[in-house]
């Protein structure tokens, strides 16, 4: 087989026939590695048996083909409401964040079901596998099989040989094709090993998840091709020092990309969280300023948040403004809306916004209590604490209406919350919206806001 030398970016796997500093095609820097190429894989030769003659679209039977449910209900809302036969799902997520952990609750829990669930494991033993499953998992019955493996051919011939209806394998940067030359975890490797298990779990109908590592930027290793590849991309989200963890959708073809779950990380494995709102607001403190509570919706989940804002006097000349679980681009504008339209002296303070609980908050409902919390901690005024507050701020400091209010109000009275500050225009129509132990004071303004609090 002829061969020849190429260098390949490890970021998005560009080549080029000579070394460069810079990646021309993702301008990363120093991320070229010399790597042996070879003539394309067969991926139907490889995975014997899967190819597919063409069928008339109105002779194909969707209708029997039943999603499978883990009983991890967070899990499965993630999911878009269960795993789809044939689907190919990648979790990634940083070092020790629980992504084995929830791949292998989630197969013995199918397992437990009567569907049969092979683990390809790549980095542990059996016996490894087989005592952290005990921990975590309450042990599978019969039908979950594990295996430590990182040759392609050889998991293909696993899987032709078991039939099964899972295939977990953990993790796609260990597993190798012997038909090239390069080592496991680069580019050429990875792109060549998913390709062949995709193409064999969709002609099987096999539920196939990979597992992937993620570069110290938060990005998944490997090319950006094998996003493209796969029909779900998961997120594992949480704090180094917190035990809760986030499991988000950032792509899903069979559901949507809105939900998230709650998970706690305990001694017996991933536990679920069923009412997070409590769990971030337990510690609430009360009496102190520039602490506000937002009801923010993800997806279909509506739950509370506590932000807090703090602003004290820089002390270097040079302001800082710092946001946890928030994005700093949105902090630097509402503090511009404080300062311009409503007088607020901040050009000589530092800014500090921290979401509690390691959530991470896109909802734009949360602006209005973004920016309370700043002028709260600036003013040194305590917002009261059975108050909650939702909105969109505009740059006139208008105040919009936000979606599903009457979803986000009824979670905020659920917690006791007797009052909560919401945008007049969404209670034009006060027939549609009538709460009962709770009262809303409607504003248009920042200023106005304020004002009532």
């Amino acid at each position: 087989m002829k061969t020849k030398t190429v260098f390949v970016c490890q970021n998005c796997g560009s080549q080029s026939a000579r070394w460069v500093g810079k990646c021309p095609n993702c301008e990363e820097w120093n991320s070229y590695v010399e790597e042996v190429s070879t003539p394309r894989i067969d991926v139907n030769k490889i995975a014997a048996g899967s190819v597919i003659a063409p069928v008339l679209l109105k002779e194909i039977d969707v209708y029997n083909d039943k999603r499978y449910l883990t009983g991890i209900g967070e899990f499965d809302r993630v999911m878009g409401g269960g795993i789809v036969p044939g689907s190919v799902t990648l979790i990634g997520g940083d070092p020790g964040i629980g992504k084995s952990t929830i791949v292998l609750q989630a197969g013995c829990a199918l397992a437990r079901t009567g569907l049969k669930v092979l683990y390809i494991s790549g980095e542990e033993s059996v016996k490894q596998a087989k005592m952290r499953a005990d921990r975590v998992a309450q042990a599978a019955n019969g039908n979950f099989y594990i295996v430590n493996e990182i040759d392609v051919e050889t998991i293909t011939g696993y899987i032709h040989q078991l039939t099964p209806q899972v295939v977990i394998i953990d993790s796609i940067q260990v597993v190798h094709l012997a038909e090239l030359s390069s080592s496991p975890g680069s580019v050429a490797q990875v792109r060549e090993s998913a390709s062949v298990l995709t193409q064999l779990a969709k002609s099987r109908g096999v539920a196939l998840f990979f597992v992937g590592h993620v570069t110290k930027e938060g990005m998944l290793a490997g090319p950006r091709v094998l996003e493209h590849m796969v029909d779900g991309v998961l997120y594992f989200e949480g704090e180094r020092y917190s035990s809760y963890r986030v499991l988000r959708a950032n792509k899903n073809r069979f559901g949507s990309t809105n939900e998230i779950g709650v998970f706690e990380m305990t001694a017996s494995g991933l536990q679920e969280v069923l009412n997070p709102s409590e769990i971030f607001l337990c510690e609430r403190p009360e009496g102190s300023s520039g602490s506000v509570v937002v009801p923010i919706l993800e997806g279909t989940r509506p739950f509370l948040v506590e932000i807090q804002g703090l602003v004290s006097r820089s002390a270097f000349g040079m302001v800082r403004q710092k946001a946890q679980g928030f994005d700093a681009n949105r902090l630097a504008l509402l503090a511009a809306v404080l300062e311009k339209r409503l007088g607020m002296n901040l050009g000589d303070k530092d800014i500090f916004l921290n979401v509690v609980g390691g959530v991470k908050v896109m909802d734009p409902a949360a602006d209005l209590g973004v920016t309370l919390a700043v002028a709260s901690a600036l003013l040194d005024k305590v917002v009261p604490h059975d108050t909650a507050i939702l909105g969109e701020v505009g740059l006139s400091a208008e105040v919009r209406s936000v979606a599903q209010i009457a979803t986000r109000v009824n979670e905020a009275q659920k917690l006791g919350f007797t009052r909560c500050i919401v945008p007049k225009n969404n209670l034009k129509n006060k027939n549609d919206f009538k709460p009962s132990n709770i009262r809303l004071i409607p504003v248009a303004t920042v200023r106005e806001a304020l004002d009532k609090l």
